[in-house]
């Protein structure tokens, strides 16, 4: 089986994935004793571990069953547990849910599904229909098989654009008191992120913005505040998101975004373009055939009933936003209509402002791990020009995530990608600052919280990971 998970997570030349068959466990380890000799390993003909003491007597060791928190994406037995976590995050998960809460009645679940934009476009390509129908149809068709709430990501997506852009000028502004605030590099793209940490570790990290992606800023909503108006707990809750990428499962499974009091994560399950797809197919349904149903209407950035977007690149738009109000905040300048300077590739592009002959902001997108590994090289050797980075792991970005739907027999891809990218560019786009309703939920929600705690439910921290040594150490 193929790796599902984006180029930046198979570092070098290998792939990061083994098949579900091929069981992942941590190596044991036998802690150290002052004054008494270690006990032995011994591997039974099952396989099993036992350990034998001095006086000959045998304890059958457990097995530590490795989870995604550990998973290092290198190459060894230890990254099967990102075979697990497909077991673990799946539409077979969502439609177990589902069958608990017809079967179950005293342990009912109110299941709430999220749905990215890029997801959307991806299966408006496949299934001809525009994006805002395709919306639709999928609202119908998840309610039919018991969902409660279909909400889409571009809503939680301006809570990110906005957070994004304040940090940016707060670490502009600090600049020369702090030599790592710039560039700021997204963090949106979380196998860019599990990159970062597992393999540059404490040097990038400063470099990378606190803001949360669009999906955490969901599971914050999801599970904080619509949870609260629903009087339920966030346990109550089964949170999946419909994104276009494996890595996204990665992203769920962090600690960071799992509720210690309720002991509950933010997202509960993350499923691709392509599962949903597979659900179409496993029950015999065309999303042609569907019949639309009305959007919801509380975390989806809808008018008139259709969808609307951001402007920008298909990855969510960070750089055009944050830089148009960068320029307007720390210079004074409107800027209605960015230029795009292609440099090595079409997936490294640079934009900029200048005054005077004096260039002012220096912004890039850096997509794929060729381009993000000479940003990483320049950073390295302090040569990177950069006041911003919008980073992602796949070539072409989110529309080209390894999770989108494949190309129907006799399409290539070149041909799907374009019909995707024009489906999702011809939704109308809204200003970040003129969603009234997300400038509500930031004065009755988040305002009454305190700062301290917006602040935990809208940003996240990012971790070095020390590296597996001699089989044994490994720390998320």
């Amino acid at each position: 089986m193929a790796s599902h998970f984006s180029s930046v997570l198979q570092l070098t030349d290998l792939d990061d994935f083994i098949t579900p068959s091929q069981e992942c466990v941590k190596p044991i380890k036998i802690e150290k004793k002052q004054g008494k000799s270690l006990a032995k390993i011994q591997i039974e003909d099952d396989g099993s571990y036992v350990q034998v003491n001095q006086d000959g007597g045998k304890q059958k060791l457990e097995k530590a069953k490795i989870s995604l928190n550990d998973c290092l994406a290198c190459s060894g037995c230890v990254t099967s547990a990102e075979s697990v976590l497909i077991t673990q995050q799946s539409h077979e998960e969502l439609l177990k849910v589902l069958r608990n809460n017809k079967e179950n009645a005293t342990e009912q679940k109110v299941v709430v599904v999220s749905v990215s934009p890029q997801s959307r476009a991806s299966l408006a390509a496949y299934f001809d229909l525009s994006s805002s129908e395709t919306g639709r149809r999928l609202t119908s068709f998840f309610k039919c098989l018991g969902v409660h709430h279909v909400f889409e990501t571009s809503f939680s997506r301006t809570f990110s654009l906005l957070e994004s852009q304040r940090e940016f000028v707060e670490r502009f502004q600090r600049k020369e008191q702090d030599s790592n605030s710039l560039p700021m590099l997204t963090s949106a793209c979380p196998g860019w992120i599990c990159y970062a940490e597992k393999t540059h570790g404490e040097f990038i990290l400063p470099y990378i913005s606190t803001t949360r992606s669009p999906q955490a800023m969901m599971g914050s909503l999801v599970k904080g505040y619509f949870a609260e108006q629903q009087g339920l707990s966030p346990q109550q809750i089964y949170h999946v998101a419909v994104m276009p990428c494996f890595d996204k499962k990665l992203e769920a499974s962090r600690t960071d975004f799992y509720l210690e009091k309720d002991e509950t994560r933010e997202v509960d399950c993350v499923i691709t373009s392509g599962e949903v797809q597979k659900m179409l197919e496993e029950k015999n349904v065309s999303l042609n055939d569907v019949e639309p149903a009305p959007l919801d209407t509380l975390f989806s950035s809808v008018s008139g009933g259709e969808f609307l977007s951001h402007a920008g690149s298909g990855s969510g738009g960070y750089l055009h936003h944050v830089f148009t109000y960068a320029a307007k905040q720390l210079f004074g300048e409107e800027v209605k209509d960015l230029t795009y300077k292609t440099l090595r590739n079409n997936d490294f592009q640079e934009v900029t402002l200048e005054k005077d002959g004096v260039v002012l902001l220096n912004f890039a997108s850096t997509y794929g791990f060729r381009n993000i590994q000479n940003l990483v090289q320049k950073l390295k050797r302090g040569k990177s020009p950069y006041h911003f980075v919008e980073v992602m792991a796949c070539p072409s970005g989110c529309l080209n995530g390894g999770g989108q739907v494949k190309p129907k027999p006799g399409q290539s891809p070149k041909e799907l990608l374009q019909k995707v990218e024009e489906l999702y560019k011809a939704e109308r786009s809204l200003s970040p600052e003129d969603d009234t309703r997300v400038a509500e939920l930031y004065q009755s929600w988040l305002h009454s919280v305190g700062e301290e705690r917006t602040k935990e439910l809208l940003h996240t921290h990012y971790h070095p990971v020390e590296k597996m040594k001699n089989g044994l150490t490994m720390k998320w």
